[in-house]
């Protein structure tokens, strides 16, 4: 059966936290699609806003940590190789050179190798990123509530692929402060000893393309945090005043602590920087061409006044003008900064965080963003949701049933969309309880026991009172227009 793109195959990501926030403990893997259910209040965000953290540390989650940053080092660097060449990396040309001998993280000059480790065992990134994301004084902050003043803040994370770790990253926290370790599979390989080289001699700064990891362009990530559709409706006002506040005298009148977390600024900064010039591939755009026609039943706008600013409009289907997002429902300005995104932002490759993307939608709409969601893992993309709805989850287990019955090569119709058991994985968060895994059945679905419950619970009490009221009524139901 078709799978997710080569190209954008996604390395084994496993985080484990304990006494974060509100979480207890956790131990998830990420999948193309990942899925946070469970009461307010137990987490779900700060695992998302932790992801999103350690992803800016590192610069996405690929087999090298911060590779982009290396290629950047590299490219600064090539006054290096004009001069006398050290014995070291005499030997790393040499081991280039060589077919039929595989190239691995152990071969890197040491200059490189230690700059890799730097980033894995440097706090103060960490750290920095940590606070501007949950927007903290200090990280002591996100050390659960305990009445054991000893507790500890864990966080781990390791990258692997096919089975083998590629590498790993802990940090342990409590009142004192912080302390980081991490570590790169030295045994890494970077080419294969049967690749054969492209051209007949390779120099030091050919090194940039064995960590480029066989891709064209950086994986990005980018959440959209769950006040997007306030931001949306008010972006004009929030403009206006950003741009008052940046005066002197704006400076002064401000208030010192009204600061934004690092996820609002990021997806403020996306939205007032929002160019839909910048090219989007064809795959992304009939995306949101269709979550436009079969959601919103007409099409997001920009404008770009004299300001530079753009201003968002809907126009609905077979409307001469566009509305404001003052002016329109809830429904569009929720999922505009989606329909946006995956115009002008969101490639193939990248991750996509949506805090509650069912919020103010009709369920019939909450089942079509799912189809969404699942188009997104088909062309590569990595998504991760928090939601409390049950229509969502439901029309997900669908279509991983879709994709059981393509498996089996069963399937009455060709379906169109549709996602496999492997490809989604959902997590249970509760109060005092740790996190757990809720597995694929092809009954129930990926849906948690306690939906059921309330379910059978609201079912059992409208018996009881429609009873109470056939007795009251001699038998005989009243129906009031």
């Amino acid at each position: 059966m078709p799978k997710t793109k080569n190209e954008h195959q996604h390395p084994n990501i496993q985080i484990a936290v304990e006494h974060f926030g509100p979480i207890e403990k956790a131990e998830i893997d990420l999948r193309p699609l990942t899925v946070f259910v469970g009461e307010s209040n137990t987490g779900k965000t700060y695992l998302s806003a932790l992801i999103y953290t350690l992803q800016r540390t590192f610069g996405g989650f690929e087999r090298i940590p911060s590779s982009y940053a290396f290629i950047s080092l590299l490219k600064q660097s090539r006054y290096r190789f004009q001069i006398e060449l050290d014995d070291e990396t005499l030997e790393t040309v040499k081991k280039l050179n060589t077919f039929g001998q595989s190239f691995k993280i152990s071969d890197l000059p040491q200059w490189l190798h230690m700059h890799v480790l730097h980033y894995l065992n440097n706090s103060e990134l960490f750290t920095d990123e940590l606070k501007r994301c949950f927007d903290l004084h200090s990280v002591s902050e996100l050390i659960q509530f305990s009445d054991n003043k000893g507790t500890k803040l864990k966080v781990s994370l390791n990258v692997s692929e096919e089975g083998q770790s590629l590498w790993h990253f802990k940090m342990r926290g409590s009142k004192s402060g912080i302390s980081v370790e991490g570590n790169v599979n030295e045994n890494m390989i970077l080419r294969i000893k049967d690749e054969k080289i492209s051209q007949e001699t390779l120099g030091p700064e050919d090194l940039v393309s064995l960590l480029y990891s066989n891709r064209n362009k950086a994986p990005d990530f980018y959440y959209l945090p769950a006040p997007r559709g306030g931001i949306m409706e008010t972006h004009g006002v929030i403009v206006s005043s950003l741009v008052e506040n940046a005066t002197r005298v704006g400076l002064e009148r401000s208030p010192k602590n009204a600061t934004f977390s690092g996820m609002i600024a990021d997806f403020l900064q996306q939205i007032i920087n929002y160019d839909e010039r910048r090219l989007s591939s064809d795959e992304m755009s009939g995306i949101a061409k269709l979550l436009e026609d079969e959601v919103l039943r007409g099409e997001i706008e920009i404008r770009r006044p004299a300001s530079g600013y753009p201003e968002f409009r809907y126009r609905p289907q077979n409307a001469e003008q566009g509305l404001r997002m003052s002016q329109s429902s809830s429904m569009v300005s929720e999922l505009a900064p989606l329909v946006l995104f995956l115009r002008g932002v969101v490639q193939p490759g990248d991750t996509l965080i949506i805090e509650e993307p069912e919020a103010h939608l009709h369920p019939a709409a909450q089942t079509k963003v799912a189809l969404t969601l699942a188009r997104l893992v088909r062309v590569g993309v990595r998504v991760i949701i928090t939601t409390h709805s049950d229509w969502l989850l439901e029309q997900i287990g669908n279509l991983v049933r879709e994709g059981e019955v393509m498996r089996l090569g069963k399937n009455k119709t060709e379906p169109t969309t549709w996602l496999t058991k492997e490809e989604v994985g959902a997590w249970r968060f509760s109060t005092d309880e740790s996190v757990k895994e809720i597995p694929f059945k092809h009954i129930a679905g990926i849906e948690p026991e306690e939906y059921g419950e309330v379910a059978e619970e609201l079912y059992n009490r409208s018996v009881d009172l429609r009873t109470q009221l056939e007795e009251a009524t001699g038998g005989t139901e009243v129906e009031q227009e």
